[in-house]
């Protein structure tokens, strides 16, 4: 009998189930109606991964889960190993989803810590998964409740929290936003963003300065594409113009941008190409894509969700199609595949660090190398991924806690370069530089393409299929490492406070204000931020 290691349990003593690989195959999920934990059903059907369940009340369900059954598979053997949650867990839990914030049974410390700022927005968009100001009430915290937000990521054990999003809502309305982001500055977080539909970037320029300066490094731009038809049915105006005006604003900063595009099937799936090519164009500001395929909240019928569900595999497969630059069975992997290197990470520096060890299913990409005339080069054409991943794993499991050695460097050294091509990578790229390179995508410091810094410009061009109560999947849930902070003292992962037990609109609820004190607070606010000189 195997004896048991610490790493089949998380900090807190509590077994980690592992991931059940293969098809068909039996996992925890949801009613999308009642949302009680009921079993389902994932196997394979003409060629693609469905999702099926059956609730006693409720009744059947189906749904795609992921539309192509080989990268599916695939996803799985990429994944190295779960993390140990926390030391210093917010809550005791004894069922999932429903008891959450976070428990001694998550697997995962936070990768991407969020804070919505407000519920408020300056628009009213149709695909909306917070509903953002249609529920009849203000939610809002003050300055002082999001600094103690901030502070539940930084006192995290055994890894601090490292990179903020503030997100609503529209983040851009609160009305000590410059506040915040010195403070997150001032409490260490080394990489902090903004998700943002961008209206105020385009608006003022000035703008855009104000928030570098306040410490802002990178904004998360929602970007459904390049018309203005796509633009009328996903947000219910015409936003082309606006989008290029803030990228351009943008531009006149240091900040980098992510585009964010929400992908519906029929609806704007036929603009990846687009996005992905119009990055590549500013390539110098647009540092990475980020697709979101849409998650249908409330009630959708069978019908509807088989025409509108948009998976990773199809994300894919779109980029190969529409773009030629990457091969969907050759260039994608799960974004777990990086547990090995993050792992080296820490052991170089002697510490726990940030491990990206969320579900392989929950987020799927490809890394381009893009030379200075703007070709794209995706990574597997000039490293052999699927020997040089493996062969980290193994360093990265005879590294010691205490740090890695000399000899270790070395040898993870020279591993990297028995499986670098320098006949096949792009102009200009060397050995040299692509440890500088990969060095850069860890320390914001070191830099990415900029002249004099000898770093080589890339892009993450990747998909997070964050789940709806049609797809849910509780191996997913308890591995998140994209967590939301709230006024309460608990972080929650994203599926559980946008979708299944839902707890965005408890916990916006619980501190909501009237109109009336929201005014007052709102008066306040800017009475402090008119003496600060912001």
């Amino acid at each position: 009998m195997r004896k048991k290691r610490a790493s089949d349990s998380t900090y807190c003593g509590h077994s980690i189930a592992p991931i059940q690989k293969g098809l068909p195959k039996r996992v925890p999920s949801i009613c999308p109606e009642c949302i009680r934990v009921i079993p389902a059903r994932l196997f394979e059907e003409e060629g693609r991964v469905m999702m099926e369940k059956t609730c006693p009340q409720h009744g059947y369900f189906k749904d795609i889960y992921w539309s192509d059954v080989d990268l599916y598979l695939k996803a799985e053997k990429w994944f190295f190993s779960d993390g140990r949650g926390l030391e210093n867990p917010m809550s005791e839990a004894k069922t999932c989803p429903q008891d959450c914030g976070l428990c001694q049974m998550h697997t995962s410390h936070t990768a991407l810590g969020n804070i919505d700022l407000t519920n408020r927005c300056n628009m009213k968009c149709p695909i909306c998964f917070a509903s953002s100001d249609a529920s009849g009430y203000i939610y809002e915290p003050s300055y002082e409740e999001v600094v103690e937000m901030l502070k539940v990521f930084r006192q995290m054990r055994p890894v601090a929290g490292r990179t903020i999003q503030f997100s609503g809502g529209e983040p851009t309305l609160h009305p000590r936003l410059f506040d915040i982001l010195r403070a997150a500055e001032d409490l260490g977080f080394s990489h902090i963003q903004m998700a943002t539909n961008g209206l105020l970037f385009a608006q003022d320029p000035e703008f855009s300065q104000k928030c570098e300066e306040a410490g802002l490094d990178c904004i998360y731009l929602q970007f459904d594409g390049l018309s203005d038809e796509v633009y009328v049915k996903t947000r219910g105006r015409r936003l082309a113009e606006i989008k290029q005006k803030a990228v351009e604003n943008i531009a006149q900063t240091d900040m980098k941008i992510a585009l964010v595009p929400t992908i519906v099937k029929g609806i704007n799936d036929q603009e990846v190409g687009n996005i992905v090519r119009y990055a590549i164009r500013y390539r110098e500001t647009i540092s990475g894509i980020s697709f979101q395929p849409v998650a249908f909240t409330g009630r959708i019928d069978h019908e509807e969700r088989m025409a509108r569900r948009f998976t990773l595999t199809d994300l894919a497969h779109s980029v190969e199609d529409q773009t030629g630059i990457t091969k969907a069975s050759r260039d994608w992997y799960p974004l777990s595949c990086v547990v090995p290197f993050t792992h080296l990470v820490g052991a170089t520096r002697g510490e726990e660090t940030i491990n990206i060890t969320c579900h392989p299913h929950c987020g799927f990409g490809t890394y381009l190398f893009i030379d200075y005339n703007g070709k794209a080069t995706p990574i597997t054409e000039f490293m052999d991924v699927e020997k040089m991943l493996p062969a980290m794993n193994k360093i990265a499991q005879k590294t010691k806690p205490t740090g890695i050695t000399f000899f270790g460097k070395l040898k993870a050294f020279r591993t990297l370069h028995k499986y670098f091509d320098v006949k096949n990578s792009p102009e200009g790229l060397d050995f040299h530089k692509l440890l500088l390179t990969l060095e850069g995508m860890i320390n914001k410091n070191v830099g990415r393409g900029e002249e004099g810094k000898k770093t080589f410009r890339t892009m993450m061009v990747a998909g997070m299929h964050f789940m709806d109560g049609y797809n849910y999947e509780l191996q997913r849930v308890s591995r998140c490492v994209i967590h939301f902070a709230t006024p309460e003292g608990r972080l929650y992962p994203f599926c559980t406070y946008n979708s299944g037990p839902y707890h965005r609109a408890r916990v916006e609820r619980q501190f909501a204000k009237s109109n009336a004190e929201w005014r007052k607070t709102l008066a306040e606010a800017r009475e402090v931020a008119l003496q600060a000189g912001g």
